[in-house]
């Protein structure tokens, strides 16, 4: 159950601080794009998201997107991020995260990856020792088969996660 158990679970995306990653080394971000920057398909950020990443370079923080998604969806909107991105990641397998972390320099302790989804970025980040795994709050449901059966079996595992690790959660979560 543990490789299941983010590190950090946060309401969103904007309401994580820089200090919160000085504080424990961090020096990349390696970030999901559906549902953690904007909503799912969404060609346009999330309010905030923009600023939050202008914040987060200008404390010398690393920045890479790390999706599943087909390179025709991450492109454009890494392009209008200003990031690099590697699509097709095949999280939850860490590949992609170990090559981010050579590819900045960093070793995994240096390295947070942020994600809404348990199953492919918290697992992603587990299973790579020393990352920081930070869950954030879905912005809005899916409205696929798939994804609304992975999201149904989550929530007894956010349920037990919440009553085990209370301050590890910032902020409002639903579940």
């Amino acid at each position: 159950m543990a490789l299941l158990y983010p590190d950090w679970w946060f309401e969103h995306i904007t309401r994580i601080p820089v200090e919160f990653f000085k504080e424990r080394g961090i020096r990349l971000l390696v970030l999901d794009v559906d549902n953690t920057l904007t909503t799912h398909n969404n060609p346009t950020p999330a309010p905030g998201v923009m600023e939050w990443l202008s914040r987060m370079k200008a404390a010398g923080i690393k920045l890479t997107i790390l999706s599943n998604n087909h390179a025709e969806r991450v492109e454009p909107f890494a392009r209008l991020l200003g990031l690099p991105f590697v699509a097709g990641a095949a999280k939850p397998l860490p590949l992609g995260l170990k090559r981010a972390c050579t590819q900045f320099g960093c070793t995994p302790a240096q390295t947070a990856l942020i994600g809404d989804q348990l199953f492919t970025d918290i697992l992603c980040g587990n299973l790579l020792p020393g990352v920081c795994s930070v869950l954030v709050t879905m912005q809005e449901p899916e409205h696929s088969w798939f994804f609304r059966q992975k999201r149904r079996l989550e929530r007894p595992i956010l349920r037990r996660f919440a009553r085990q690790h209370p301050r590890q959660i910032i902020g409002e979560t639903h579940l």
